[in-house]
C-alpha cells in the first residue's frame, strides 16, 4: 500500500494543503515548527482514528474552526481508494469511502494501514503502563478493526462499574450503608465486566505473542545483539491464579502494575479460552469485592495490566540508557510493521512506514542499521529538520515544508502547494506555532 495524495483542510496549522506522494522513500524537510509532524499525524489518524500526540480530537482542528477534513488517495495493489474523515467539534466524526454517503468514522478502520514512530514513543519505554496498554490497543484496532468495539465496550463497562462502586463507597460512609440494591446491581456489572475484560485480554495476549519474535529480532539488528529484548504481559489476574502470589500480598498498584514481582511464576493465560478467562475474572472480581467497595474503584481488569519490557534480565524502564530506550521503542514499532505486513492477505497491502524526526536522535551506526531495515518497505515517509540527518541509504524524493504548505519536488515555480488564505486562516506566524 502507498499513499498517492493527501489533502488536509483546517487540520492543525493547515488551512489547506495538498501533498502528492509516490512509492519508495519521501523525506519531508523543514525547520522545526513548520508542520512536518502535522502531515504525518494526519496519516496516522486515518489508521487508528487517534493521534499519537494528544488524547482528544479538539487540538486537531485549526484554531477557530469547527471541522477538519483529512482526505487520502490510497493505492493497494491494483485498487485505488479515496478515504475521507471529518473531525467535528460538536458532533460525531464521519467518514466517506470513494465519496459515497457518510458512514461512521470507525467503518474506515483497516483501510489505511500505517506505522508511525515519533519522539513521543520514548514513553513506551520510560512512561507509565498506560502508554504500553494504549500501544497494544491501538495496534489491535489497526490489525483487527473489530477490536475497536471490544475496547469501547470494556471502557463503557468499566466506567459504569466504577460509578457504581463509587456510589456504594459513599453509601458505606453514610447512615444508609451499602444496601442489597447496590450489591445485586454490582453482580450484574461483574458479569458484564468479566465478559468484556476476557475478550480484550485474549486479544492482547494473542498480539503480544505475535510481537515477541519480531521485537527481539528488530532490537538485535539495531544494536550489537548483546542484550535480548523480551516482553512479558502481566495481568491483574496473575494475583488470583493457582501459581500466583497469595491474595493477601497486596492490591495492584495505582499505576496499573500488578503486585506480582517481576519473574514471578504465574499461569500462562494465553493458553486459556475466552470462556476460561471470563470465569477467572468472575472469581477475581468476587475475591476483590470488599477491597473494591472500600476503594470505590475496579482493582481487577485489563486497565490494570502491564506490558513489561526486559533488556536481558533488567526492566527497560528505569534501567535502559537513553540510546537503548530509543532502540527498544523503535523495535516495538518495527515489530508492529512486521506483524501488520505478515497479516496482509491482499497483494500490495504492506503498511506505510512513517519515521518522524527519528534520525536526529540516533548515532551514525544506528542510523545506517535502521535505514537498511526499512529501505525495502513499499512506502517510507521521513521527517527531518535538515537533510544531513537522513542516511544516504534513504535518499529519495524530498518535499520542502514551509509555513502553511509544502513545495513539491520539481516545482519549477517554487510555489507552495496550498490554498489561498480563507476567512480565519492563520497568518504565517500563527501557522508555525501549532506543532512541528
Amino acid at each position: 500500500m502507498f499513499l498517492e495524495h493527501l489533502s488536509l483542510t483546517d487540520f492543525r496549522s493547515y488551512a489547506q494543503v495538498d501533498l502528492e506522494l509516490s512509492p519508495g522513500v519521501t523525506v519531508l524537510l523543514g525547520s522545526n515548527g513548520l508542520g512536518k509532524t502535522n502531515l504525518v499525524e494526519a496519516i496516522g489518524y486515518l489508521s487508528s482514528l487517534s493521534s499519537h500526540r494528544v488524547s482528544a480530537d479538539a487540538p486537531l482542528l485549526r484554531f477557530g474552526t469547527e471541522q477538519a477534513l483529512i482526505r487520502a488517495k490510497l493505492v493497494r495493489g491494483a485498487q485505488k481508494l479515496v478515504v475521507e474523515v471529518e473531525i467535528n467539534a460538536s458532533r460525531a466524526n464521519r467518514a466517506r469511502i470513494n465519496r459515497a454517503n457518510p458512514i461512521r468514522a470507525r467503518d474506515v478502520l483497516g483501510i489505511c494501514r500505517s506505522v508511525l514512530f515519533a519522539p513521543e514513543d520514548l514513553a513506551l519505554v520510560k512512561g507509565d503502563p498506560a502508554n504500553r496498554r494504549r500501544f497494544l490497543d491501538d495496534l489491535l484496532v489497526v490489525l483487527m478493526p473489530r477490536h475497536a468495539v471490544t475496547r469501547q465496550e470494556y471502557d463503557r463497562v468499566l466506567k459504569q462499574r466504577n460509578a457504581l462502586l463509587k456510589s456504594a463507597r459513599a453509601a458505606h460512609f453514610s447512615r444508609s450503608g451499602v444496601n442489597e440494591g447496590h450489591l445485586s446491581t454490582l453482580d450484574v456489572w461483574d458479569a458484564h465486566m468479566a465478559d468484556a475484560a476476557a475478550n480484550l485480554l485474549a486479544a492482547r495476549l494473542e498480539l503480544v505473542n505475535r510481537l515477541r519474535p519480531h521485537m527481539a529480532e528488530a532490537y538485535a539488528q539495531l544494536t550489537d545483539g548483546s542484550k535480548l529484548l523480551q516482553a512479558i504481559y502481566r495481568s491483574s489476574l496473575d494475583d488470583f491464579g493457582s501459581l500466583a502470589i497469595p491474595h493477601d500480598a497486596g492490591v495492584p498498584g495505582e499505576s496499573g502494575t500488578p503486585s506480582a514481582p517481576s519473574g514471578a511464576a504465574v499461569e500462562d493465560l494465553s493458553l486459556c479460552s475466552v470462556k476460561e478467562l471470563t470465569e477467572k475474572y468472575v472469581s477475581a472480581l468476587a475475591a476483590s469485592r470488599t477491597r473494591e467497595l472500600e476503594r470505590g474503584m475496579s482493582l481487577v481488569g485489563p486497565h490494570r495490566d502491564e506490558l513489561e519490557l526486559l533488556l536481558g534480565l533488567a526492566p527497560a524502564r528505569g534501567y535502559a540508557s537513553h540510546g537503548e530506550s530509543w532502540s527498544v521503542a523503535l523495535s516495538l514499532r518495527l515489530a508492529s510493521f512486521y506483524v501488520l505486513g505478515e497479516d496482509s492477505h491482499i497483494p500490495g497491502n504492506q503498511p506505510i512506514l512513517i519515521l518522524d524526526d527519528v534520525f536526529a536522535e540516533l548515532d551514525a551506526q544506528r542510523r545506517r542499521k535502521l535505514a537498511a531495515m526499512v529501505g525495502s518497505a513499499e512506502q517510507v515517509l521521513v521527517t527531518a529538520a535538515v537533510a544531513g540527518d537522513v542516511p544516504e541509504e534513504l535518499a529519495g524524493a524530498q518535499v520542502k515544508v514551509i509555513p502553511g504548505g509544502v513545495i513539491a519536488p520539481g516545482d519549477d515555480a517554487g510555489r507552495a502547494v496550498q490554498a489561498a488564505p480563507r476567512h480565519g486562516a492563520p497568518s504565517e506566524h500563527e501557522a508555525t506555532s501549532d506543532g512541528d
